[in-house]
């Protein structure tokens, strides 16, 4: 980004101006926000991209909520009704991951987690899941859903284990890995399975909402996995690029 870009999607805070026209939340409201330039003391968002923070929830934990809660939420949504179905979760111990997993659980799927080694498999059952894999050799069932953030090798194979019907939702890409399919490996008899992308951070507003009652409910846990001081902006980025911290990684200016 050009020198002096304010960064960051994600927000949490209390609002300091309302609307003008009555609208949305009002002075001194603790809310959660998604938009851009964030990483400022001040922000501005539209009413439809803020939702109130209900009583009881830490403040600046529901600031790792916004985009992974969203896109989580969008790509489960998006795949239909899960009650019954089988949803495989790559990257699973990430931020999207974790809340996928425990969004998929809630909405009466049978969850199977892949993760890249056993130490980031801990605490997925817990959140909901099944079934805790490493990679994708051991899955040995075919799935309805496939939640892939991991890109590569994982997303061709976990489009070979779609049940007919099934959709495979590409959403990240954290190998950095290019997918390269075999021949006639897209094709299959029976009912046709789909590969989906996600893009849709859109009017975030109401469905920040309804991903804060959850938290509130105690249905869905904030993927915190790492929270200090941000003199510790080092250490954090360290962790989070060494694929250390499961979820999401929190700092407080001090």
């Amino acid at each position: 980004m050009p020198a002096g870009t304010v960064l960051g999607y994600d927000a949490a805070g209390y609002v300091v101006r309302a609307a003008e026209d009555g609208s949305g939340p009002a002075v001194g409201d603790r809310v959660v926000a998604f938009g851009p330039g964030t990483w400022a003391e001040r922000a501005v968002f539209d009413v439809d991209s803020v939702a109130r923070i209900p009583d009881g929830l830490d403040l600046a934990a529901t600031a790792a909520l916004p985009m992974v809660g969203l896109t989580a939420l969008r790509t489960l949504r998006g795949a239909g009704p899960l009650l019954g179905r089988r949803v495989l979760v790559t990257g699973a111990s990430g931020g999207v991951g974790r809340l996928a997993v425990q969004l998929a659980r809630l909405g009466g799927a049978t969850v199977v987690a892949s993760v890249g080694s056993p130490a980031r498999g801990e605490g997925l059952r817990d959140l909901g899941a099944a079934e805790v894999v490493v990679g994708l050799d051991d899955v040995r069932e075919p799935v309805d859903v496939v939640v892939e953030t991991v890109g590569g090798d994982h997303l061709t194979r976990a489009w070979s284990l779609l049940k007919p019907g099934g959709i495979c939702q590409s959403i990240g890409w954290a190998s950095g890995a290019a997918a390269v399919f075999a021949p006639n490996s897209t094709f299959a008899l029976g009912e046709p399975r789909r590969l989906q992308s996600f893009g849709d951070t859109s009017r975030p507003g109401a469905d920040l909402a309804t991903l804060l009652a959850f938290v509130a409910a105690g249905d869905i846990s904030l993927p915190v996995g790492w929270r200090d001081s941000w003199k510790r902006v080092d250490d954090a980025i360290e962790a989070l690029l060494g694929r250390r911290v499961a979820g999401k990684a929190v700092l407080d200016i001090d």
